[in-house]
């Protein structure tokens, strides 16, 4: 099916006509084709996502890679990098190619798998980072989210071996003997509640360390979710050395601070933890500066009974996907050419997801994209969201910017607001 967005407004140019044709943005005319009013409206290149917990196989309680392919469309991706940290494990060709499939069969957005870097995210023995690499889901990125590679030894030889095929290590930046029974950043805040505290130095440390072995060894290091402004330093530094060396920030640590966890509501427990008014706005501007390259939800979908229980026992984590692109709009404002870039340029770029991110005003580019309409404002109503989970930070929150259509391949999988699918 072909479609005419009409008046539609690309990166927040000047009003133009935009026709999808058999999968591409076409300077074809085709007079059969549905034609959109799009006044108004903003198209962007599918948003990519690096970093999404899809939580099957194992905890479809959750989520699915269906309802989180559904909640990712709605807020105008059109691909998403599933992490590892699944059960089983995401450390064999096997699983990476089942949850490769599943995103296949779903057809809402492309499901990228993210290998474990380790066996088990056990961090003691090398997972089958080759035969991941060489199945079906050609994985790229490995990562042992939610755990640190804390040996140093096995960090640099994953290093090594994903450079033959240029391959990225995404690392979760935690000194694990630093951060023994934490339970939120390490400050004023934990201190006058009393609760053990995650200090800024257990993710500086990692990422120092990482940088120099990435720089030893000459490959690709990603630093998912950057959260302190000394981490912003050490990367600003490794990158004027030229280091290959990627960051990501997610919406949450761009936006909220550690006074949240002062009423103990479990919603605000993350990890890395939420941190302090001085880190939200150094991040800020590390993006803005590209220091640090790409925002990155981090969905983080959690069963009831993970979540609403004492703070010391819940679970880590906040929903992302459907609320990632407002937060930006709320904190940055419609400078679409750098959301564009943060969002879907680059990490398109560092996933290696040709066909995403691509130029829209281009004949012949790949017709991902979504138009959000910037005038609109929504109520976050946790009940509403297509996540099986309902762990938003954000419930109650009015936020700018409304997700209108999305498209992947040339297909809507969102019109009118409403997933196709």
């Amino acid at each position: 099916m072909a479609y005419l967005l009409k008046g539609v407004s690309v990166l927040g140019a000047a009003p133009t006509d935009l026709l999808i044709k058999d999968g591409v943005i076409s300077d074809k005319t085709d007079k059969d084709a549905v034609v959109i009013d799009a006044a108004g409206l903003v198209a962007l290149p599918g948003l990519v996502d690096v970093h999404t917990h899809l939580r099957e196989p194992g905890r479809e309680d959750a989520e699915t890679v269906e309802t989180g392919s559904r909640a990712a469309a709605l807020g105008g991706y059109t691909a998403v990098c599933a992490m590892a940290n699944t059960s089983p494990v995401a450390d064999t060709a096997g699983v990476v190619e089942q949850v490769w499939r599943l995103g296949r069969e779903a057809g809402l957005v492309d499901v990228q798998p993210i290998g474990a870097v380790t066996v088990g995210l056990a961090g003691k023995q090398l997972a089958e980072l080759g035969a991941m690499a060489d199945s079906a889901a050609t994985v790229r990125i490995f990562s042992d989210d939610g755990f640190c590679v804390a040996d140093p030894k096995l960090m640099r030889r994953a290093l090594e071996y994903v450079k033959a095929f240029d391959g990225v290590i995404a690392q979760h930046a935690e000194e694990p003997r630093l951060t023994e029974g934490a339970q939120m950043h390490e400050g004023e805040v934990s201190t006058r509640l009393g609760l053990t505290g995650w200090p800024a130095v257990a993710e500086e440390a990692i990422i120092a360390r990482d940088v120099l072995l990435a720089e030893h060894v000459g490959s690709r290091l990603h630093v998912c979710h950057v959260s302190t402004a000394g981490s912003v330093e050490v990367l600003r530094q490794a990158k004027a050395r030229g280091v290959r060396v990627t960051a990501e920030v997610t919406p949450h640590h761009l936006l909220l601070t550690d006074e949240l966890a002062a009423g103990y509501d479990p919603v605000f427990k993350v990890n890395p933890p939420l941190r302090t008014s001085s880190d939200v706005m150094a991040l800020r501007q590390a993006l803005r500066d590209g220091v640090i390259d790409v925002v990155a939800t981090d969905h983080a979908p959690h069963a009831v009974q993970d979540k609403e229980c004492e703070w010391s026992y819940a679970r880590p984590g906040m929903l992302g996907l459907e609320t990632a692109l407002p937060i930006v709009l709320s904190v940055f404002g419609e400078q679409w050419d750098l959301i564009a870039d943060r969002m879907s340029i680059a990490p398109a770029r560092i996933a290696g997801l040709d066909g995403h991110g691509g130029d829209l005003t281009k004949a012949g580019t790949p017709a991902n994209l979504t138009l959000v309409d910037p005038s609109a404002s929504w109520v976050v109503d946790p009940s509403g969201l297509a996540s099986r989970s309902r762990n938003t930070p954000y419930a109650g929150m009015t936020l700018p910017g409304r997700i209108v259509a999305t498209f992947l391949r040339g297909e809507a999988t969102v019109l009118d607001g409403k997933a196709v699918k």
